[in-house]
């Protein structure tokens, strides 16, 4: 596979995946503590890479819990919902992202006390942090594996998730399965990128629990690291407004999930194929997790996606585009 270090990667998901008795810890001590609602706050990719686990963890609770973008909850008038009663959670990767950290300090002005992740214990953001776990790899499965064992061990804490130690222990074979689909994925990968990478605009759509995983590829990667010009829409949505640009030679790449709005996936797939020659479809439903049951399968599958899409297919656009995935013009580079 180009530019994969299997080892590396192994050797990182075990690193990730080490980390469960560190999250388990968090989690309890954090039931313990006792909470009203729980406020995760993130912005760009992290925000994405939270929306599953809140998706997810929704399906299993009628405890109220809210997804806030960093940069809008620091603004917001309406703060009724965050009190010194709420679990709030963020990370960031760096730890040095400007919205989370003013969140975060914010969240410690009012009193309340804030969990998360970050890269490791001295990080900006692992500073501010009143219980933190390092999440050295920072990548996306890593990302996701750790946001999901948080997630539903504080619903197994609460009876909701009673099957979290099951699906603990699953997760141990992750990675093994999302190498191998890697691997099956690559000569896709590779001719997906040849045919559309250097396309004028793509149209990229998901729901439910990929819709996170949508956005954050369709934006962090190719509009951020590739300067690919995309547009990103729900399955619901789709056919309220993008449906009018799509044309025989428009590319529509559509992220079929599992959960309950696949239906949803299927409509913009019937649509699509009577009005595009250039659809791609990329379903998670077509890729085995071995030794996982398929009770986790819709937890599991923006893990999927992201290791198809976000980690091989960007590697080919890269290629393709000859635009390295590490270079930016704006972000990061100065004050704005």
């Amino acid at each position: 596979m180009r530019n994969f270090d299997v080892e590396k990667y192994l050797s990182e998901g075990a690193a990730a995946y080490g980390k469960r008795s560190d999250i388990e810890a968090m989690a309890d001590t954090l039931t313990k503590r006792g909470y009203q609602n729980i406020v995760v706050i993130g912005i760009g990719g992290t925000w994405a890479e939270w929306a599953p686990v809140v998706q997810v963890m929704r399906h299993y609770t009628d405890l109220p819990i809210y997804l806030e973008n960093a940069a809008e909850l620091c603004i917001r008038t309406d703060k009724r919902f965050l009190t010194k009663e709420s679990l709030v959670i963020t990370a960031s990767a760096s730890g040095d992202t400007k919205e989370i950290l003013a969140a975060v300090k914010m969240c410690k002005e009012m009193g309340i006390e804030v969990a998360g992740f970050t890269k490791h214990t001295e990080t900006l953001l692992a500073k501010e942090l009143d219980h933190i776990v390092a999440n050295p790899c920072g990548d996306c499965e890593g990302s996701y594996l750790m946001f999901f064992l948080l997630g539903l061990r504080l619903l197994f804490q609460r009876g909701e998730f009673p099957n979290y130690i099951k699906f603990a222990d699953q997760m141990a074979g992750l990675y093994q399965n999302l190498l191998r689909i890697r691997e099956e994925f690559e000569p896709k990968a590779a001719a997906i990128a040849k045919s559309y990478a250097k396309e004028p605009y793509s149209i990229f759509v998901g729901s439910g629990t990929l819709w996170g995983e949508t956005f954050l590829f369709s934006m962090c990667i190719l509009e951020e690291m590739q300067w690919v010009r995309t547009k990103s829409v729900t399955s619901a949505d789709f056919f309220h407004g993008t449906l009018e640009l799509v044309e025989k030679d428009v590319p529509v790449f559509l992220f079929k999930g599992e959960d309950e709005y696949r239906e949803l996936d299927e409509r913009v797939e019937r649509f699509c194929r009577e009005f595009t020659e250039k659809l791609t479809v990329i379903d998670t439903k077509d890729y085995i997790l071995e030794g996982i049951d398929d009770e986790f399968r819709v937890i599991c599958s923006p893990m999927i996606l992201t290791s198809l899409v976000t980690e091989r297919l960007a590697a080919h656009y890269e290629l393709t585009t000859g635009h390295s995935l590490k270079f930016r013009r704006y972000y990061r580079q100065f004050e704005y």
